[in-house]
């Protein structure tokens, strides 16, 4: 089985990106957006580190 990461189409807030990266790694994908937060306040680069995410990983295909 190819496991690949992409955006999610079910578990999306704003891009999907942390629902994408919370379903690639099977871990709930709240804890993933508590991280980017906690990037976002305590070293400045979260913000960065999610929009360049968002343009580089693709969407999940639709079959």
């Amino acid at each position: 089985m190819d496991k690949r990461l992409y955006k999610s189409s079910t578990n999306r807030v704003l891009f999907g990106v942390c629902g994408g990266i919370g379903e690639y790694f099977n871990i709930d994908p709240t804890i993933v957006r508590l991280l980017f937060i906690l990037l976002v306040f305590g070293a400045g680069s979260g913000l960065a580190i999610y929009f360049v995410a968002a343009l580089i990983m693709p969407d999940e295909p639709r079959f």
